[in-house]
């Protein structure tokens, strides 16, 4: 955690994808439908305390939130959910924060929330790559 705190000194952002080198900002996969997984993601958001929807495309799969951290600073959470198959759904997150200094790590602690609690609550569906 303390690397991710210097990392964010400068870096005020953090995503997941494939490729990423860190195992806990991988793609997240899940075994179903988009609709049901979209359904889950939004529900997570609505519930939990100082996520703030601010727009849904569904038939991009694009959800915007925003976050307010405790020193105070605005956070843009955009998660991406893309259909693989029709029954094998991916989640990628995008975190920023709004300003010019770095987030000491907040985006990447943003991101692993969401995704503890995407597999806590779909843990059954969870799949790897």
């Amino acid at each position: 955690m303390l690397k991710r705190t210097l990392i964010g000194l400068l870096r005020s952002h953090e995503t997941t994808g494939d490729k990423a080198k860190d195992p806990l900002l991988k793609t997240r996969y899940y075994k179903l439908p988009k609709d049901q997984v979209w359904e889950e993601v939004t529900a997570v958001l609505k519930k939990t305390p100082g996520y703030k929807l601010l727009h849904e495309v569904q038939n991009v799969g694009e959800i915007l939130a925003e976050r307010r951290t405790m020193t105070g600073r605005t956070q843009d959470v955009t998660l991406t959910l893309f259909a693989i198959n029709p029954v094998k759904t991916a989640v990628d997150i995008y975190s920023a924060s709004r300003g010019s200094m770095g987030d000491l790590g907040s985006n990447y602690r943003t991101i692993i929330d969401i995704y503890k609690q995407l597999d806590r609550k779909l843990a059954q569906y969870k799949i790897e790559g």
